[in-house]
């Protein structure tokens, strides 16, 4: 399991309702999951294991490296 959190750089509240994806890198394991909407709270879950690849909130690039566990992203 991922938790992507999303907070805004200025205040760094919460991001309600913003899309978010995980490109995932590899050869046999690659590719993007579905796109899904932060709660109340900024997050977003994503049921998949560990991995190398990207975070996109709302089609645009925002982290790049290992995900695991919460990413804690500024938008």
């Amino acid at each position: 399991m991922v938790t992507i959190k999303v907070a805004w750089k200025a205040t760094g509240r919460p991001v309600t309702y913003k899309g978010v994806s995980i490109a995932i890198n590899g050869f046999w394991t690659g590719g993007v999951t579905e796109r899904v909407y932060t709660d109340s709270y900024g997050e977003a879950n994503f049921d998949i294991d560990p991995c190398d690849g990207t975070v996109y909130v709302d089609g645009k690039s925002v982290y790049s490296g290992k995900i695991a566990g919460r990413i804690l992203v500024y938008v």
